[in-house]
């Protein structure tokens, strides 16, 4: 058994090499991948990347780096790691420090006892407002996740999340087509209509801010709820 850690990555130069070591420093209770995607980065996180790969090339945990040739979206990104990891659980991870990789041994427990299939980290079991969420970004984490819910039956409190966890014959089965910010969403609503359940498990976070690398933006929010509506009224 295989965990792969699908990292999709944009211009993060300043958080890159310090999260991989983050990662690095975790005892799993599996052995590990980590699969970089990154999407065509204009700053120096190519030169991080290769400092990451020379650091850890004898490494158990077979870091494996691809490149985007053109800025694709996070989605895209992530699709490309899907198909790339060769893991039997996969899950995604933000490239910054909003999340705690120490949450990660916890949220694939249960897959890899086989109780469920597919896993998510709510930043909203232990606490209605994290800590450093914006009050926007809290507002639309709310509102999109009760859409969802009430869209597709279910009872999520946190479909935006980063941490999803799945068994990877699950994710790999999924007709995912979303390119940006929108994988959340799609993934959800594809994921609910085959009526696969999800687990939620709840998951430290620490917010940051535009300033700080923050990329999504309220646009995405309304290509969300378009997303919603689209996997509700399409009939498979």
């Amino acid at each position: 058994m295989l965990l792969s850690i699908v990292i999709p990555v944009y211009n993060e130069t300043r958080t890159i090499k310090q999260l991989i070591d983050y990662v690095q420093s975790v005892k799993y209770p599996i052995p590990h991948e980590v699969i970089l995607i990154d999407d065509a980065s204009t700053d120096r996180t190519s030169e991080k990347e290769f400092l990451i790969k020379k650091k850890y090339q004898s490494s158990l945990a077979n870091i494996r780096v691809f490149k985007n040739r053109i800025n694709r979206g996070k989605g895209y990104s992530i699709r490309k790691g899907i198909r790339r990891a060769r893991g039997s659980i996969i899950i995604i991870q933000d490239a910054d420090y909003e999340y705690n990789p120490h949450d990660i041994p916890k949220l694939i427990e249960p897959i890899i006892e086989k109780e469920i299939d597919v896993v998510y980290g709510s930043r909203f079991l232990e606490s209605r407002h994290p800590k450093d969420m914006a009050f926007p970004n809290w507002v639309a984490n709310i509102a999109l996740t009760q859409l969802t819910n009430w869209l597709f039956g279910l009872a999520l409190t946190d479909m935006e999340t980063c941490y999803k966890c799945f068994n990877s014959e699950i994710i790999k089965s999924l007709s995912l087509r979303s390119n940006r910010f929108t994988f959340e969403p799609e993934v959800t609503a594809l994921l609910a209509k085959k009526g696969i359940r999800i687990k939620e498990l709840p998951i430290s976070y620490r917010g940051r801010s535009s300033k700080e690398g923050k990329k999504i933006k309220a646009r995405d929010f309304f290509y969300a709820v378009l997303i919603l509506l689209w996997q509700r009224i399409k009939s498979n």
